[in-house]
């Protein structure tokens, strides 16, 4: 027997008047800065509080903790990259897929490298059952994006549409982590990754068409 799926975490509320928005943000952005900084291990609740000038008591009254500050910051990441996959797939007909995956992968990358915070939140919500479940969850809107968008690349795959995207947004996000350590030609890998995941679609394409 399989074990239960942790929940996913969320905030207890989301602030609805600017003044409130303007604090949640404030935290979320503090804690943004101090992942880079300090890592998560040291990431603290106070921390966060006293760099985002609010009591502890505000912050905690929207975050449990510190592994839901995290969670709602990947949730930022991916409402980021929807709208961004949203206007690049308006401008691009579906039929030209190589050149809309070439510019989201390059725009990715671009994420990736110019702002370390993308690779400190992703490697943080790694961290347990219920941030990795919060995790999978927000790829999983992302996917879904995506396998709409190429439902007309693939149209006799519509049973393994949405575990092709999963897998296509899960190695982009692995690969990308991996482009930005130390070492590691940054540049080089993406070009790696285009190459993939282009030969997976065009796999699919040709096998379509036969």
């Amino acid at each position: 027997m399989s074990a239960p799926l942790a929940e996913p975490l969320l905030p207890r509320k989301r602030p609805t008047q600017e003044r409130s928005k303007k604090k949640f943000s404030a935290m979320l952005s503090a804690a943004r800065d101090l992942l880079i900084e300090v890592g998560f291990e040291s990431l603290t609740c106070e921390e966060i509080a006293s760099r985002a000038e609010v009591p502890i008591g505000t912050l905690y009254q929207y975050f449990a903790n510190k592994y839901v500050i995290v969670c709602e910051l990947d949730r930022q990441d991916t409402v980021g990259v929807q709208d961004e996959l949203a206007a690049f797939s308006t401008e691009i007909p579906s039929l030209e897929w190589p050149h809309l995956l070439e510019r989201f992968l390059d725009h990715l990358a671009a994420l990736w490298r110019d702002d370390p915070s993308r690779r400190a939140v992703w490697l943080a919500v790694q961290s347990t059952p219920a941030t990795r479940a919060t995790a999978s969850e927000n790829e999983r809107a992302l996917a879904d994006q995506v396998a709409r968008i190429l439902a007309p690349l693939t149209p006799t795959q519509r049973n393994r549409r949405e575990m092709m995207s999963q897998v296509l947004v899960h190695t982009a996000y692995s690969v990308l982590s991996f482009s930005v350590q130390d070492g590691h030609d940054h540049d080089e890998t993406v070009a790696e990754l285009k190459r993939m995941l282009a030969g997976y679609l065009l796999l699919e394409e040709t096998t379509a068409e036969e």
